[in-house]
């Protein structure tokens, strides 16, 4: 987010609303399949950062 300058609003069409939102970035809850398609189409994020596991972000 940081490195494109967004701010967590603009994450909201493609996760959902605020709540949600802050939910996958505590990772409380994680990302949907049609999250993974949003963020890739709308934000160009590679899809290989939006699937990892999370053992492989924090091992």
């Amino acid at each position: 987010m940081q490195q494109a300058g967004l701010e967590r609003k603009a994450l909201e069409p493609y996760i959902g609303h605020s709540g949600r939102v802050s939910e996958v970035l505590n990772p409380k809850r994680p990302l949907t399949l049609e999250m993974i398609r949003k963020l890739w189409k709308g934000l160009h994020i590679p899809l290989e950062s939006l699937i990892q596991s999370s053992d492989d972000v924090n091992p």
